[in-house]
């Protein structure tokens, strides 16, 4: 079976923004998606964030499991995959993906190291980057970096803010699109 956890951001909620509108259509095409809750998300340790992506990925280890990241959910998937020993990695989603630090303190624990990108690439076969050209939180400079380091497709959107609920953004058929073109290549 193919399953889809998205990993919200800071601050972030499994029911905020375009999370439930992407759940809601990927229902549509019988995939089983979840936003995830992520423990303590006003004052996040990637420990813990790791630890609650592993245990949903762990918890279906026979199932292809596709994970999208938004903001600081990223960071904490490509943490995920630098320890991972799980196998049925099929796809990763990074979206408005931050890659290095910034002016907020709070999420230094997720970016204050260098990625280990050939171990990350190891655990997982495609990834896509999708990013806004004018995000207020993240440049686009860090999707050209993440580009170059993973590989992969990068959709640019213009004018798309952080892609947040905030922002607007209810629907994100760039997501949607891009995850089921990952899942027909399997």
């Amino acid at each position: 079976m193919k399953k889809v956890f998205i990993i919200h951001g800071f601050e972030g909620s499994p029911n905020g923004g375009w999370r439930p509108w992407l759940m809601g259509e990927l229902e549509k095409h019988d995939i089983y998606a979840c936003a995830l809750s992520m423990p303590n998300p006003e004052n996040p340790v990637c420990p813990e964030w790791i630890a609650e992506i592993s245990r949903h990925v762990d918890q279906n280890n026979n199932d292809e499991v596709y994970l999208i990241g938004h903001s600081l959910g990223w960071p904490a998937i490509l943490r995920y995959l630098e320890i991972t020993n799980a196998t049925n990695i099929s796809g990763v989603i990074l979206v408005s993906s931050p890659s290095e630090k910034n002016n907020n303190p709070k999420i230094d624990g997720f970016l204050q190291s260098e990625f280990d990108f050939e171990t990350i690439r190891s655990h997982c076969p495609v990834f896509t980057i999708i990013h806004w050209d004018n995000d207020p939180l993240v440049p686009l400079q860090n999707a050209i970096f993440l580009w170059e380091k993973l590989w992969c497709d990068v959709i640019v959107v213009e004018n798309g803010g952080h892609l947040n609920g905030s922002a607007g953004w209810f629907t994100l058929p760039q997501c949607l699109q891009s995850l089921l073109q990952m899942i027909q290549r399997d």
